[in-house]
């Protein structure tokens, strides 16, 4: 069964067919990185007009790499939730006009739980049930896959997500957008030890999350060493804040496993891509005698293999829509 992908959640236009869920048939993505680096973020309006523009030619592109027309397709999947509401109307919109001109199903997509699904295309073998870190720009979650279309999050973030966190921080240091990619890569030699920082806990909640003060923390030495005239060595704090971020990440998610038995643990989102996180939690789980699961590096960020991937389990649970289908700006996975 080959299913059509659509992602515009946010600042990529990208499309794939997958098939059956786990075979990546074509993986087209049209970045917007180097037009939005400039601002030192994503701006929402000129991500939804070069959405606008994109999408057609993606599309299209995604189809001749599989060696198919929109006929050979079973279904469109698309992102419908949660992003930028303007970003998700192009793709929704779009994939409701394809379904609707060529007669095929139309199936709407949670954001986070496509992520989750990129796991499946890297791992073929990996199955539910499974505890999943997922952790992006925008959400900082500990979920239980109990099945392919069956969540339940127990714990989150209260404030920043990590990668939020990870991006204000790098851009306080100086370092050009992408904010958490260039901060790992900066930190890379940088000692993790050099700065001692907070690592936040939340009353009442062992696997709840709260960043904002590890971030304030980190721009209160920013704006204290310039105010001594000191310049900031910019690998040890970087360092230092990563692993005070990747402390809370793990320390959660171990806690999390040990208490609801979970000796399959699952990195998803755009923060799995960071080194320091992936080196931290393969020996957590080497210690633990527990498997450990991540992306492809190429699948961590948005993509359409993981839309088509997880739009496949959702068509095979019965999980279709209308054409009167609207994007969501925030909704849970659950």
């Amino acid at each position: 069964m080959k299913i059509l992908g659509i992602e515009s959640s946010c600042d990529e236009t990208a499309a794939s067919v997958v098939e059956d869920g786990r075979t990546v048939l074509s993986n087209i993505v049209a970045s917007q990185v180097e037009e939005h680096k400039i601002y030192g973020g994503v701006v929402p309006e000129i991500a939804s007009r070069r959405h606008t523009e994109a999408i057609s030619g993606v599309v299209r592109a995604a189809l001749g790499d599989a060696g198919c027309t929109i006929r050979d397709i079973d279904a469109v999947a698309v992102t419908y939730a949660p992003g930028l509401i303007g970003a998700l109307l192009v793709g929704v919109n779009f994939a409701k006009g394809l379904s609707y001109s060529s007669e095929r199903p139309l199936v709407p997509v949670h954001h986070l739980r496509s992520h989750i699904a990129s796991n499946y295309i890297s791992h073929p073998d990996l199955k539910p049930p499974f505890l999943c870190l997922v952790v992006s720009g925008g959400h900082s979650h500990i979920i239980e896959v109990k099945d392919y279309t069956d969540f339940k999050i127990i714990g989150y973030t209260h404030d920043d997500a990590a990668g939020e966190a990870m991006d204000k921080a790098a851009r306080a240091m100086g370092l050009p957008y992408p904010g958490g990619l260039n901060l790992d890569k900066a930190a890379a030699n940088g000692d993790p030890k050099a700065f001692k920082l907070p690592h936040p806990r939340v009353d009442g909640a062992p696997y709840d999350f709260s960043f904002s003060g590890l971030k304030t923390a980190v721009l209160n030495i920013i704006n204290s060493l310039k105010q001594k005239g000191e310049e900031v060595n910019v690998p040890d704090l970087g360092a230092s804040y990563i692993n005070a971020v990747v402390d809370c990440l793990c320390g959660n998610t171990q806690k999390a496993a040990e208490n609801l038995g979970y000796k399959k643990i699952v990195l998803a989102g755009g923060v799995s891509a960071n080194s320091v996180l992936r080196r931290r939690m393969t020996e957590l789980c080497q210690k633990k005698n527990w498997s450990l699961y991540y992306p492809e590096l190429k699948y961590c960020g948005d993509n359409g293999a993981m839309v088509a991937a997880q739009g496949y389990y959702e068509f095979v649970g019965g999980n279709t829509a209308s054409l009167d289908l609207n994007a969501v700006a925030s909704l849970s996975i659950e």
